[in-house]
């Protein structure tokens, strides 16, 4: 069943009513802010906040309504709040997870009250009354949980069949404070190693930084400016910006609501650690996370990790045909083509040929990579070019095609080396850079598209070398899709 996306889209409508009141203030203005709770007196049972899981796993996640007990007595649910309202980032939602530290369930809380930062800071001990409160994760399938196609699990009242605000009138019954105020120990996770356990839990992501595409260089290659988070003309909501690892392969989304109150500022130039509240993007195909302020990316000040890139623009074709690689006669299976190397560093995926018509047809005989529900917990794998000759040619240039079919959370790379020793052994120890020019199909194109690579120019490249393509899964199978490849050319002169 599908029942969070309505509800969504109307808390992001209304984000704008709460920028009224969040922009005239700043967070300083608030530092005089003092929580102070008593013990409450409950009259009913506490349970952990995992018991509402229990509740959706067991009505095969279609969404549940809480009762009060036979004997009368109230429900208690408790945990601790982990996001913030203050940087105008969350908007009428409290997200809540179970434990302080090594959470294993956390969920978000709607309801009809802004702000709440000034009732609840991090680290907020409540108790939730569930009678009368309903809950939903956006699952189609219960299987889907495993293969990664799933929403988050929310909390509010039963609007329709929709997850809906619990209402100011009875905010103060249902979310009750402690006097505990626990430090929040957020979950450090690397990419690609995110599990749906962590959904609505306050993780770190350490060594990483934003893709450099999202930066400008100078000519030296020192960063000089970089885009905001979410003030571009193309953000509308929230701005969506991919952090990759300095020490993997991995990559996550981060979100920033248009509403922010650091929308405008730009995003952090160099490496580090950086903090918020997982969650899933809007369709509920990636994940993403949400900062409760700027400061929680205060730490990327470090040195950036960009790999060695090779680049010297886009130029018109070379005269001479060195390659022409179209796949055609290969029928299908793994590609086999003499001198090139079809190699899987990890995982059981390869390069394989394949042929298709309809609205994702292939080019005759195309190539294609794709981890989609193979179980990997690691999925990558090269397809290498036999040695360009650069050193004895004037003028080489290389062109391809790429077309993706909901590539996702995948992500391929067009690489080269000059000391790779043409074993498969060899391909980790050598060094492989960036080639920057090529156009690679991205995962917002039509899936039926195939994309120019454009003519990149390889002339000014330092030594004779190979060219890779490199396919790398996210390590969440379930959102990994398929690039497809075809029509790669060399010409030198």
């Amino acid at each position: 069943m599908k029942t969070l996306k309505f509800n969504h889209v109307l808390s992001l409508l209304f984000i704008a009513t709460a920028t009224l009141f969040t922009s005239c203030v700043g967070e300083d203005d608030y530092a005089d802010i003092t929580f102070s709770a008593v013990e409450p007196e409950l009259d009913g049972n506490v349970v952990e906040l995992s018991t509402i899981y229990g509740q959706l796993e067991q009505n095969d996640f279609d969404i549940v309504t809480f009762e009060a007990s036979n004997d009368g007595q109230s429900t208690y649910a408790v945990g601790y709040v982990v996001s913030s309202d203050i940087g105008g980032n969350f908007y009428k939602e409290l997200v809540i997870q179970d434990k302080p530290e090594n959470p294993t369930f956390g969920i978000s809380v709607q309801v009809d009250k802004a702000p709440l930062f000034t009732l609840f800071e991090v680290g907020q001990k409540v108790y939730i009354k569930l009678d009368g409160l309903s809950a939903a994760q956006d699952v189609d399938n219960p299987s889907d949980i495993a293969s990664g196609e799933f929403g988050v699990a929310e909390l509010g009242v039963n609007d329709g069949g929709q997850i809906g605000q619990i209402g100011q009138s009875f905010f103060g019954e249902h979310i009750i404070r402690a006097s505990e105020v626990a430090e929040i120990v957020p979950t450090s996770v690397e990419l690609g190693s995110i599990t749906p356990n962590m959904l609505n839990t306050y993780v770190t992501f350490e060594n990483v930084q934003f893709l450099r595409e999202l930066l400008e260089f100078n000519q030296d290659g020192q960063v000089v400016s970089s885009v905001s988070y979410a003030s571009e003309p193309n953000d509308q909501f929230d701005g969506e910006r991919t952090l990759e690892s300095c020490g993997g392969n991995g990559q996550i989304i981060l979100s920033t609501s248009t509403f922010s109150d650091f929308k405008s500022a730009s995003i952090p130039q160099g490496s580090g650690q950086i903090s918020g509240v997982l969650t899933r993007t809007f369709e509920g195909d990636k994940y993403t996370f949400y900062l409760n302020s700027q400061a929680d990316a205060s730490e990327m000040n470090g040195e950036r990790c960009d790999p060695l890139v090779y680049s010297c623009g886009t130029t018109t074709a070379a005269a001479n045909e060195l390659i022409n690689l179209d796949f055609e006669g290969q029928g299908t299976g793994p590609v086999n083509v003499a001198g090139w190397t079809n190699y899987i560093e990890s995982g059981s995926v390869t390069w394989e040929t394949y042929s298709a018509g309809g609205t994702n047809a292939s080019l005759g005989t195309s190539a294609r990579i794709g981890s989609f529900q193979s179980g990997d917990d690691s999925s990558i794998a090269w397809l290498i070019s036999p040695e360009i000759d650069i050193e004895s040619n004037t003028k080489v240039t290389l062109e391809f095609k790429t077309s993706n079919s909901f590539s996702d959370d995948s992500n391929l790379q067009l690489l080269y080396s000059t000391n790779w020793d043409g074993t498969e052994a060899g391909v980790a120890n050598a060094d492989w850079g960036l080639i920057d020019d090529a156009t690679i199909v991205s995962d917002g194109e039509f899936f039926g598209n195939w994309v120019e690579s454009g003519v990149v120019d390889m002339s000014c490249f330092e030594a004779n070398g190979h060219f890779a393509f490199k396919y790398i899964g996210s390590g969440s199978t379930g959102a990994d899709g398929t690039y497809e490849l075809d029509e790669i050319m060399v010409n030198v002169e």
